[in-house]
């Protein structure tokens, strides 16, 4: 059962069990002003640091946008581009430092300018069968900081092109084929396959979740000799605590009980 927290502003939260889900809610395409962001940041870092919360979902309001990312009213009212977003940078999390727990976002809709890019930094997308995705700002005179960084890593260079230097939509089903989405559900069930996928990731293991999470980060630049001698090193701090846990004696032990884990993250 969700426990609802309303928050302040334009963030809601709920608790269900191990699973933190995050609402925005600033009508009417719910933009992120620095406020917003901040608000957002301190969620997560909560979120990060809370040992008992080990997956959040994050959504917008409504059916018509999920977001459509920097709150240009707030701009063209004398907001800095490069203002205070809060610890977790813009949106709260994308860069947070130390989060060792995945995002699962729930797109309920269009996904604009850094309303997309959240979704990039995301581990998991779960996309409404109306859901879009696009970057505008070349057209306003600016460019996709991070999606300018992450979609070359994710798409073939000629569709990142497009996207980046035209503003290419992409619908739900075709960010799905290019491997930006998880799956594409009718839109009266988004919610309930995010919370499936929150649900099956929380029963894992969580010091092998965050191992894989560090594994990943630091071995994603690096060719497949130097990724295997970087694991192999004795430096990734994650991937040496998950080998000698608990947890790695209790899996394979339930598992020849035939009787399902007790994880402690110890």
């Amino acid at each position: 059962m969700a426990t609802d927290h309303p928050g302040t502003g334009a963030v809601r939260t709920a608790v269900d069990g191990p699973v933190l889900e995050v609402v925005l809610d600033r009508p009417k395409a719910n933009a992120i002003d620095a406020a917003t962001s901040r608000e957002l940041s301190r969620v997560f870092a909560a979120f990060r640091d809370d040992p008992a919360l080990r997956v959040a979902v994050f959504t917008g309001a409504g059916e018509r946008f999920f977001s459509a990312g920097w709150d240009l009213g707030a701009a063209a009212d004398g907001e800095a581009f490069e203002a205070d977003y809060g610890e977790g940078g813009f949106g709260g999390f994308c860069e947070l430092p130390g989060r060792n727990k995945p995002v699962v976002c729930a797109v309920n809709g269009m996904a604009v300018g850094g309303g997309f890019e959240l979704a990039m930094a995301a581990e998991f997308v779960v996309a409404a069968d109306h859901a879009s995705f696009f970057l505008p700002e070349t057209g306003l005179g600016i460019i996709p900081d991070a999606g300018a960084i992450r979609l070359p890593r994710t798409l073939p260079a000629v569709v990142a092109n497009e996207v980046l230097y035209g503003g290419r939509r992409l619908d739900a089903t075709e960010a799905e084929r290019w491997g930006l989405v998880n799956r594409v559900v009718p839109a009266d069930g988004l919610m309930e396959a995010a919370r499936e996928l929150a649900d099956r990731i929380a029963a894992a293991a969580p010091l092998a979740v965050e191992a894989v999470m560090a594994i990943d980060r630091a071995t994603g630049h690096r060719s497949l000799d130097d990724a295997f001698a970087h694991l192999r090193s004795g430096d990734l701090a994650e991937y040496e605590r998950m080998l000698a846990s608990d947890d790695a004696q209790e899996g394979p032990r339930a598992f020849a009980e035939k009787r399902d884990p007790h994880w402690q993250g110890r």
